[in-house]
């Protein structure tokens, strides 16, 4: 399974990073190309340790039930919910959000997985690190294929 953990994997999500473009539209969703960048670098602070959101009512409940389909072979559900504080509405800087998101990749890359938050997923609930290495390619290549690359 594929994991950001993994350089080859690392280099793979950033080469398909590079190809989009400031009008890259949408296969199906509402985000614009430069939000759904903020999105994914505002998913990655939750493994980075730098943000750290509530578990919700339904999480607690149902969560440890739907994990597997976080770290599992299958590419994840179009237009499925998300966290609701990493919801990015507003106008962003496309080549901003591409370099931090670039950059977010990076530091996964040096921090490694020991360096994973213990912080659990708002959904899911607890993560092991190669859980999360897991969950964080398929949550990037399910919003690239999104954007077509």
């Amino acid at each position: 399974m594929k994991s950001i953990f993994d350089t080859q994997h690392a280099v793979e999500i950033t080469e398909r990073i590079d190809r989009l473009k400031k009008d890259s539209m949408p296969q199906w969703g509402t985000m614009q190309v430069a939000q759904m960048l903020a999105h994914c670098s505002a998913f990655h602070d939750i493994p980075l340790g730098n943000a750290f959101p509530p578990r919700g009512l339904l999480g607690r409940l149902i969560g440890r039930f739907a994990k597997p389909m976080f770290y599992n072979e299958k590419p994840l559900p179009q237009n499925m919910s998300t966290i609701p504080t990493i919801i990015i509405n507003d106008e962003r800087e496309f080549i901003v959000e591409k370099d931090k998101l670039k950059q977010q990749i990076a530091t996964f890359q040096v921090n490694g997985p020991e360096q994973c938050s213990q912080h659990p997923h708002p959904f899911f609930g607890a993560l092991t690190a190669e859980q999360w290495g897991i969950g964080i390619y398929k949550h990037l290549d399910h919003h690239l294929r999104q954007f077509g690359v």
